[in-house]
């Protein structure tokens, strides 16, 4: 019968090599794990967890972020709505003064059209006035001519009458 070690002695396997070479391999997996396989692992972990706190607070942040841009719209909307409000507020108030501006300046008119009718009265009535006295010495004159008598002499009543009708203009 054929011997397994001699079989694997003749391809060059030596099994007291090999099992010290897994007694080392063993060793060095050991130490490995040990001390660099823990704190390798320990270090993933923590950037791992790092990760997934940025993660989080990422989507947090997004989260705000949708929260401040709704509250941003709402503002701008807000905004919008009482610049609206002034505008109208400002043309009620611009209507408003220049209704009164029209009035004052009609009234101003009117004012003005009163007083120049009123001195136009008063003009016409002072013509009247001056026409009247001239009436008066006219009608003197045409009386003294046409009777020929003394201005003395001439009824007085007569002149009113006759100033009385060129002042109604019956005449």
């Amino acid at each position: 019968m054929v011997n397994i070690y001699e079989i694997l002695g003749k391809i060059g396997f030596d099994w007291q090599v090999a099992l010290a070479s897994l007694v080392n391999f063993l060793i060095i997996l050991f130490v490995l794990k040990k001390f660099a396989f823990k704190p390798i692992k320990k270090l993933i972990q923590e950037r791992q967890n790092k990760i997934n706190e940025g993660i989080e607070k990422a989507e947090e942040a997004s989260i705000r972020l949708k929260e401040v841009d709704i509250i941003a719209k709402n503002y701008l909307k807000q905004a919008n709505l009482d610049s609206i409000n002034i505008i109208k507020e400002t043309e009620k108030q611009a209507k408003v003064l220049g209704d009164n501006l029209q009035k004052k300046a009609e009234d101003h008119q009117k004012e003005l059209m009163d007083q120049i009718q009123l001195g136009y009265k008063k003009h016409q009535e002072e013509a009247k006035n001056l026409v009247y006295k001239e009436a008066v010495e006219l009608v003197k004159k045409a009386i003294k001519k046409t009777v020929e008598l003394s201005p003395a002499d001439i009824d007085e009543e007569i002149m009113k009458k006759a100033v009385l009708k060129v002042k109604n203009n019956e005449i």
